[in-house]
């Protein structure tokens, strides 16, 4: 069994989460480039991820706050998996990965850095993508910067 492992995000999940949701703030904040939306839909966006697991971690997030995935309604489910299926597309055809992960923390306790609000992990998958840097060096090898990354996507949106 190969591990994806992502200590450099205990700092993050252990943190003290100040004020309102993160997720909400830049949906209405109209920034999108400045908080790296790559995408907005009728009832979801997509977002690179701050702090990625790999090159091109993208979240898709329902534009409205939810903790739950049964709180969402069918058509907020439907855009939010029709969504994610365009953004494995786009990255596939993009950045050639061998795989994806694709999923939801749902809780704490599942490693959910941001409980309240929802949302859909999608991280592109290479083979030999982890080694022993976050292990032995505290550090996360990410091949391409989140402005290039976020050029280089913006315009299949």
């Amino acid at each position: 069994m190969n591990n994806l492992w992502a200590p450099w995000r205990k700092e993050y999940i252990l943190s003290e989460k100040k004020g309102t949701c993160f997720l909400c703030g830049v949906l209405h904040d109209n920034q999108d480039r400045k908080n790296l939306i790559l995408y907005r839909g009728k009832e979801c966006f997509c977002i690179l991820n701050k702090y990625p697991y790999n090159s091109g971690h993208i979240m898709v997030v329902p534009n409205s706050h939810s903790d739950d995935l049964s709180k969402l309604s069918k058509s907020e489910m439907l855009e939010l998996l029709t969504v994610t299926s365009n953004v494995k597309n786009v990255l596939e055809s993009k950045m050639n990965p061998e795989g994806f992960n694709i999923g939801m923390n749902l809780g704490k306790v599942a490693g959910a850095g941001l409980e309240d609000h929802i949302h859909l992990h999608i991280v592109p998958r290479w083979n030999g993508d982890t080694n022993f840097m976050p292990v032995i060096a505290n550090s996360k090898v990410i091949a391409q910067s989140l402005d290039d990354l976020y050029s280089e996507l913006k315009s299949c949106f």
